[in-house]
């Protein structure tokens, strides 16, 4: 299929933009690009591909914006029920961390997952995946952590690792065990730590080669934070996590700075998430390091929390930073990456074409697949999205619907209704 006529056609061609770097687009306007099955076979103008490729059959793209499939490389995907009436508390003056203290917050809704039927759970968590689908994310890094025992945490990697089989979103399954302290262990985080340390881990490669054969082991996460796991706990599971062969990511500084994202920077972490309240000297840690600087903007916007992730502050550093939409039932349920496009634009100061770049290659540098997907580059997969307006900028300058009329997955183009 030889794509034709695109208003504008963004490459994102060159690998993960780093510091000032990003926002290059690779735009070409009257853009082509030539896909064959799964893969990407050339890309540029439309009068040059037409002429070298004559008999392929086309897609007319004409005033519309052809980019790189949108990459979410934060989200909370797999649970049951919602937290509406924790919404209400916090609009009567309650904070997110004294909810989690009365046994709200994820402590809720990890009570409704573990009572979920499996069908179900499968049920409400597939159609947040189409509903991301539908707004251009291709691809998406998606979390356990509302089991909180051994055998409910694989129980929700299982299901990831179903829908992903299912597509057509495709899926990037992060172990999430440290999300929070369980209620069998009230007030006792470190012997919670102990079981994660101890069982937990130790159970997961195992469990993965024989469920998932062949394929790259999953990130294994903690959250870093004042009433979770302190820092001290939290290299303690990234450790053995490492030790273990497993891909590491932290949630770190969203309400405290605990030296979280100096961890990551330390150990080699793939991604250090949220960043709302790192110090300048973390943000100097990540930016001499290759782990992504990964914001989520929709978070404080979720809490009405004033401050954000310092992005012009990582981006003076020459940091790599990255867009995610942090989809979850208690502060950001959002299936849009479009919105968080939108978001970082107004509360992070990034221009649109930064913010492209920030939830397309960086962010698929966040999950390590940005050699495979994120830009526009011959032998890459063929994941691509058509937007029905002729100006990038859109993204960014529109918020609230969808701009999305076609997504192309692995070659397999999907109109939006």
């Amino acid at each position: 299929m030889l794509i034709h006529s695109a208003s504008q056609l963004l490459t994102l061609a060159g690998g993960p933009q780093r510091g000032r770097s990003l926002g290059r687009l690779g735009l070409i306007p009257d853009g082509a690009v030539l896909i064959q099955g799964e893969t990407i076979l050339d890309a540029g103008p439309s009068e040059v591909l037409k002429q070298r490729y004559p008999h392929e059959p086309g897609l007319d793209a004409s005033g519309k914006v052809l980019m790189p499939g949108l990459v979410d490389p934060h989200t909370h995907l797999v649970w049951a029920g919602d937290r509406a009436a924790e919404f209400e508390l916090r609009l009567e003056g309650k904070s997110y961390l004294e909810i989690l203290a009365a046994g709200g917050g994820i402590l809720s809704t990890v009570r409704a997952t573990r009572q979920a039927e499996p069908a179900d759970l499968l049920a409400q968590t597939r159609r947040r995946a189409a509903a991301m689908f539908r707004h251009g994310t291709t691809t998406a890094e998606a979390k356990t952590g509302y089991g909180l025992d051994v055998e409910a945490e694989l129980r929700l990697l299982d299901a990831l690792l179903r829908l992903d089989a299912e597509g057509p979103l495709e899926i990037a399954p992060t172990f999430l065990p440290a999300h929070a302290i369980p209620p069998e262990y009230p007030g006792d985080g470190e012997g919670y730590t102990r079981l994660v340390v101890e069982a937990m881990l130790p159970a997961l490669p195992a469990w993965w080669r024989s469920h998932a054969p062949g394929r790259p082991l999953p990130f294994v996460d903690v959250f870093c934070e004042t009433g979770a796991f302190s820092l001290e706990q939290s290299r303690r599971i990234l450790e053995t996590a490492r030790a273990a062969g497993l891909p590491l990511k932290i949630h770190a500084d969203e309400f405290d700075n605990l030296g979280g994202a100096s961890l990551a920077a330390s150990l080699g972490a793939v991604s250090a998430d949220h960043l709302v309240k790192t110090s300048p000297a973390d943000i100097q840690a990540l930016a001499a390091s290759d782990t992504v600087a990964v914001a989520l903007p929709c978070t404080p916007f979720g809490l009405a929390e004033p401050a954000y992730t310092p992005a012009q502050a990582i981006l003076d550093a020459g940091g790599l930073l990255a867009l995610a939409s942090d989809l979850n039932p208690g502060t950001a349920w959002c299936e849009s990456m479009q919105f968080v496009i939108a978001l970082a634009c107004r509360t992070l100061r990034l221009t649109p074409a930064q913010a492209i770049a920030a939830a397309t290659i960086n962010a698929a540098a966040a999950i390590r697949r940005d050699r495979a997907i994120g830009s526009i580059e011959t032998g890459k997969q063929a994941d691509l999205i058509l937007l029905g307006v002729s100006d990038y900028r859109h993204l960014g300058y529109r918020f609230g619907t969808n701009l999305v009329t076609q997504v192309i997955k692995k070659g397999i183009c999907y109109d939006v209704d």
